[in-house]
């Protein structure tokens, strides 16, 4: 009577196999669902649906986001297409992100904070992944010697009397008189007297 009673008590317990629940295909639709419904949540409008629609009233909704942070391991993580619903799905655990998000201001705000990423992720990646160049080495110029001054080189007298131009005299006189001073013993050339005395002597020859 007592084994029967044992075994009854067995099959009424909830570690018993007969009472687990065992998906029909080992779980891949369910798989397929959670990781479509994960992704979704990288678009910061369908966030916006969630909390128009007071999704993120429901406390068994609350509790389901927090189970599907198993996504964030790695064995799970391989599957995820759009790494940024991990990112949103870690701030959905704030209460005052959920509440936030119900503004469209803020959708707004958000979207265009991931298409910034988007634009710059590949560059920004790039400066740390990258090995960056040494940086060259400069010669570094041999010092110069003391600028001395150029020895000056002495002239010889002979060269020195040569380049020195002579005194000016104090007057000079020009040897061709421009002109005769009055009262002069030079007598003037007179046109007129010249040509009288030239037909005087032709009438005298003619007497002859």
């Amino acid at each position: 009577m007592a084994s029967t009673k044992e075994s009854d008590n067995a099959s009424d317990t909830p570690s018993s196999p007969k009472n687990v629940y065992k998906d029909p295909d080992d779980g891949r639709q369910r798989f397929l669902l959670e990781l479509e419904f994960v992704q979704c949540l990288a678009n910061p409008t369908y966030i916006h649906y969630l909390a128009q629609n007071r999704y993120f009233e429901d406390e068994a909704f609350i509790g389901y986001l927090k189970y599907l942070l198993y996504w964030q391991r790695p064995e799970y993580i391989k599957f995820i297409m759009y790494p940024h619903c991990l990112y949103f799905l870690e701030l959905l655990q704030n209460a005052n992100f959920r509440n936030a998000m119900a503004h469209p201001a803020n959708k707004e705000v958000a979207h265009r904070q991931q298409f910034f990423f988007w634009k710059n992720y590949r560059n920004n990646r790039l400066k740390f992944i990258l090995p960056k160049p040494p940086p060259e080495e400069v010669p570094t110029p041999a010092p110069l010697p003391p600028a001395s001054a150029p020895p000056q080189q002495s002239l010889p007298a002979s060269n020195i009397a040569m380049t020195t131009a002579p005194p000016a005299p104090a007057s000079t006189h020009s040897p061709m008189p421009y002109g005769l001073p009055s009262g002069s013993a030079l007598a003037k050339n007179d046109m007129r007297n010249s040509g009288i005395d030239r037909r005087k002597r032709k009438h005298e020859r003619s007497l002859n």
